[in-house]
């Protein structure tokens, strides 16, 4: 079946007499360990026993209500923004991001935000950072070892922050970049453990009353924050802050209808969001196209000839077999929500799975191949099939820049480099804080020594 097919074939509906999806009667302590342990094959049997719309419950959250079809995917990200909380159902980062990040706000408040900073993230300032990104790409090719496996992921991590560096924050290599991003690594590299969530979790329900990791982390958040905030009061004295290229300049400066510019607070939780979302995100999704891709002979040869479609193709195509977040949520207020029938009362989350739809056989035939020509079709996937960035008001600010960025670091390393993948088989998924990142962490072999830059 075609994509366009899937998209707009009727879901079938529900009994008017109920109201929750139905789903497995396993006690929650069960379905806890399932998803751990069986996460893909545990969904997928729900999804073929119960169907587009599953209600479950965990020892995290009693219940909540998982998607796995696209028409009701659609139905919900062109729900209402007020009566649909995503920035409720990101609670949990609120520790990390800030209570003020655009990813938590709902409502008017997100809306203002995400005006403000949506335009110094697509169109020509966007494509003003191409020489950042290869030039990034050639500091870090140039350190690789040659003839002996070495992990993508921690390069691909610097890589990325070199980019957030200068496109967001403005800095130059030297000094004072190399100090921010030590401190933002501190902060940032015990959440992406395997163990990260915990922690996460532990941030989100610690009062004053801290100990141990919890109290690490704190401490290495204010040493990131007494950076920010120094710099924040010293570029707001600047008398060219206007004429910078960078975005923590121009949310500076950046007003809404009514004039108000973003608080010190606010400019600081976007900044570290922007730092997570299109610096950590980024890495583990260049880190599974360079796996996916090294382990396919003919589109590796395809994508060394080939051209900005089909790299384009190659990145979509890694996201959808290897998403790195695996869902979204919508936590519903006010009114039940009412969805295909089904009546979600307030308080319920409702989650699109996204590793799920993008595993969707009728969606996408042979799902576990590694096709970039679906991205090439007449039918290619559309925005409610391929989600890895969400969707809807809250599809992810970043999408685009993230987008680009893959494509120029996969381009500039084939160019340059001779890669090959130093274990037989792809990399197998591991659950890092909140995302699915490479459980070795990508590792290959350079062949011979690097083109010149």
């Amino acid at each position: 079946m075609s994509t366009h097919a899937a998209t707009e074939a009727p879901v079938k509906q529900a009994p008017a007499h109920q109201k929750l999806p139905p789903g497995p009667r396993l006690p929650r302590f069960l379905q806890t360990i399932a998803f751990i342990l069986a996460g893909p094959r545990f969904l997928e049997a729900c999804r073929r026993r119960y169907g587009g719309a599953v209600t479950l419950g965990t020892l995290f959250d009693d219940k909540f209500v998982m998607l796995f079809d696209p028409a009701l995917v659609k139905e919900l990200f062109q729900g209402p923004h007020d009566q649909l909380r995503a920035g409720e159902a990101n609670a949990l980062l609120g520790p990390v991001l800030g209570q003020r990040s655009v990813l938590l706000l709902d409502g008017s408040e997100h809306l203002r935000h995400r005006k403000l900073m949506l335009p110094h993230l697509h169109g020509q300032r966007m494509q003003a950072y191409a020489q950042t990104i290869q030039e990034a790409t050639d500091r870090e090719i140039d350190s690789w070892p040659l003839g002996e496996p070495f992990a993508l992921l921690p390069t691909m991590q610097s890589l990325t922050l070199q980019v957030i560096m200068r496109a967001v924050f403005g800095y130059e290599p030297g000094a004072e970049s190399d100090e921010l991003r030590s401190r933002l690594r501190a902060m940032v590299e015990p959440l992406s453990r395997p163990r990260g969530l915990p922690l996460m979790m532990l941030l989100g329900r610690l009062g004053s009353d801290r100990r141990g990791a919890a109290q690490q982390f704190d401490a290495r958040r204010r040493e990131v924050d007494e950076i920010l905030f120094g710099e924040i009061a010293r570029r707001r004295a600047e008398p060219d802050l206007a004429e910078r290229d960078d975005v923590f300049s121009a949310l500076l400066v950046a007003e809404d209808e009514d004039g108000n510019r973003l608080t010190d607070q606010e400019v600081r939780d976007e900044l570290v969001t922007l730092l997570l979302a299109g610096h950590e995100t980024t890495a583990t999704g260049l880190a599974w196209t360079f796996d996916l891709v090294l382990h396919s002979p003919e589109v590796l040869a395809k994508a060394r000839v080939e051209g900005d479609e089909y790299l384009d193709a190659v990145v979509k195509e890694a996201l959808r077999i290897r998403p790195v977040i695996p869902g979204v949520g919508r936590v519903v207020r006010g009114e039940p929500f009412r969805l295909n029938g089904y009546v979600i009362p307030p308080g319920v989350e409702i989650n699109p799975s996204i590793r799920m739809i993008h595993r969707r056989p009728d969606v996408y035939p042979d799902p576990a191949a590694f096709r970039p020509e679906r991205f090439l079709s007449e039918d290619a996937p559309d925005t409610y099939t391929w989600v890895p960035f969400g969707g809807g008001t809250r599809r992810c600010l970043g999408a685009s820049f993230a987008l680009m960025e893959m494509r120029i670091v996969l381009a500039r390393v084939l160019e340059r480099v001779a890669l090959r993948a130093a274990d037989p088989e792809r990399e197998r998924v591991q659950f890092r804080a909140i995302t699915l990142s490479p459980r070795n962490g990508t590792r290959v072999i350079q062949q011979s020594p690097p083109a010149s830059a």
